[in-house]
């Protein structure tokens, strides 16, 4: 394969990662979506035309370059000791978020209270434990998939629990970008099915929108975080009241 195919075929892997179309990439930089098509299709594309794409994608011709030589498979999880790692390390933590969330060095120093030092240092380490590439400029390629999770039970999932579920939950949900909806309910075990498959929807088409707006700076973007969750649940509030004999508890 030559290296002009090469490097059609990895930006072609970046739009996918980012959840980008031919059109979103043609409004970016100013071609017809027909134009865009045919450039792929053809795997014709010049330098100044390359520049500026990757430069609406948000990357280097170099971090382009390392796609293409070398593709490694995206990290679907973490392994135990690169979450625990996280969790041990609140700055690496951060250091992983801003990184998956591109944001640039400039952004975060200007945004927290981290010394270039330390920016540098945790992305050293990020990338030593296999999360991230880092490039030149202090410039991150991240390893993980776009709509990675995290382990079941994991160090991540279980600080999660401990540390910031009950923080996440001090809210009132009443700004004007907070939503909360608490159901319950009884429904068909199919229908339970269908209600999960939803929410496994749901969180796709956030993963789409992550990718859609990272190349926004982050003075544009807003933080959000969704908690979806589904199990089969019966308040103890009401134990007491259940005979013996009745029916398996209504779930909520």
């Amino acid at each position: 394969m030559t290296l002009r195919v090469q490097l059609v075929e990895a930006l072609k892997r970046v739009l996918k990662a980012q959840g980008l179309t031919y059109a979103n990439l043609a409004e970016r930089i100013g071609m017809s979506e027909a134009s865009v098509k045919r450039m792929f299709s053809e795997q014709s594309i010049r330098l100044e035309r390359l520049e500026q794409i990757c430069e609406a994608l948000d990357m280097g011709l170099a971090e382009l370059a390392a796609e293409a030589e070398q593709r490694r498979p995206a990290l679907a999880e973490l392994s135990e000791a690169q979450e625990q790692a996280l969790v041990d390390d609140p700055l690496l933590m951060l250091a992983l978020y801003l990184a998956v969330n591109r944001w640039t060095q400039d952004e975060v120093l200007a945004n927290y209270q981290i010394s270039l030092p330390d920016w540098i240092g945790r992305l050293v380490k990020l990338d030593r434990l296999g999360i991230i590439e880092l490039l030149p400029g202090n410039r991150a390629r991240v390893l993980t998939a776009r709509n990675f999770r995290w382990r079941t039970d994991g160090p991540m999932q279980r600080f999660f629990q401990q540390r910031l579920l009950p923080e996440f939950f001090k809210s009132r949900f009443a700004g004007g970008e907070e939503t909360l909806l608490l159901l319950s309910g009884m429904v068909s075990r199919r229908s339970a099915a269908t209600i999960r498959e939803k929410l496994r929807e749901a969180a796709g088409q956030f993963d789409l929108m992550l990718a859609q707006d990272a190349h926004l700076p982050a003075a544009e973007r807003v933080g959000v975080s969704l908690v979806l969750a589904q199990r089969p649940w019966s308040l103890g509030l009401f134990d007491p009241l259940r005979k013996a004999s009745a029916d398996p508890a209504p779930t909520l």
